[in-house]
């Protein structure tokens, strides 16, 4: 397993690289952002353990340029900034995990060892389907770049959706999902809500599957008339 550490603390990253080492990794450092993301970007990684406050390039950056290029790259966040919006920006922004300094080793190792038995698979932060764009962590949605205001049940019905684009989701899964379990809610409420979402992001994207559910599609794009 190939790691890359970015670290600019160069006492801290020659600690980690011996450890890491120790434990049968082939690891390189980075001691800026800038190095770090050029260096994920071609260097054929396993996972990159991630410092916050790094010269040229801060670590939120890092990982929120990987993302926007695609690059699932698991990555661990380190830093000393230990704030609960500190680790929730980091999260948000794209890492897999965030860890504070001083940090134990062991634990460092363990969530190491978790992040790669879930591997590369795409974890974007903004998900889509088509045009329709949800952002989790910001509750923004766009539709054909506009952005549309859902309100929370609307938002949370959209969610599930989208996570699963494509696929025929029945109403006694969203019912599950989006509704309050321990509220008694009747199985038109799925129907009305349904309702709502299409006059907001447009009856073509949302898709009824007679006797099995609902689909979110992505809208078929609009073919000129050549004859105009």
């Amino acid at each position: 397993m190939r790691l890359l550490v970015v670290e600019d603390e160069e006492r801290l990253a020659a600690a980690l690289r011996r450890g890491l080492q120790a434990e049968g990794f082939a690891v390189d450092v980075a001691h800026d952002g800038q190095d770090g993301l050029e260096m994920a970007r071609h260097g054929g990684y396993d996972a990159m353990i991630l410092d916050v406050m790094l010269p040229r390039l801060s670590g939120y950056r890092v990982v929120r340029q990987l993302r926007a290029e695609r690059h699932w790259l698991p990555v661990l966040m380190l830093s000393a900034k230990d704030g609960e919006y500190d680790q929730a920006d980091g999260l948000d922004c794209g890492a897999d995990d965030y860890l504070t300094k001083p940090f134990s080793y062991v634990v460092l190792l363990a969530r190491l060892r978790a992040l790669l038995r879930r591997g590369t698979q795409a974890r974007p932060v903004v998900l889509a389907c088509g045009d329709v764009e949800l952002d989790p962590a910001e509750k923004r949605v766009l539709v054909g770049g506009t952005e549309v205001t859902l309100t929370t049940r609307e938002f949370a019905l959209l969610e599930y959706l989208i996570r699963r684009p494509g696929e025929v989701v029945s109403k006694t899964e969203l019912l599950d999902h989006v509704w309050d379990a321990a509220l008694d809610t009747a199985p038109n409420a799925v129907e009305v809500y349904i309702g709502y979402l299409r006059r907001k992001i447009g009856r073509e994207r949302l898709e009824t599957v007679r006797g099995a559910g609902y689909r979110l599609v992505a809208a078929a794009a609009t073919v000129p008339d050549a004859r105009a």
